[in-house]
């Protein structure tokens, strides 16, 4: 199995502003599982503290495959989201590893 992790940090927004776009993010990277099928396990998370200075919003998917790691990245659903995400973040840090 391969383990996908990623943090986003949001740009500067206004607290009401910033919930919102989490809980948007938040949604559509959930929405993946429905629409890739090779995504086995998926997970989203907001941080507790909204206004830290550390990442805003975690990923954490699970794969077979590096192979199907590499489908996942490539996908139109997932590419959508990136934009998106691509629009509302100003850093990203990601690790894969098998376990």
């Amino acid at each position: 199995m391969v383990n996908h992790v990623v943090l986003f940090k949001l740009n500067d927004y206004p607290l009401d502003e910033k919930k919102k776009i989490l809980q948007e993010l938040k949604e559509i990277l959930e929405n993946l599982k429905k629409e890739i099928k090779e995504i086995v396990f998926l997970e989203v998370g907001i941080n507790h503290e909204v206004q830290a200075k550390s990442f805003d919003i975690s990923l954490l998917s699970h794969f077979k495959s590096f192979e199907d790691l590499d489908t996942y990245r490539v996908h139109p659903a997932h590419l959508k989201v990136v934009e998106r995400i691509k629009e509302t973040t100003q850093a990203r840090a990601a690790v894969d590893y098998e376990f």
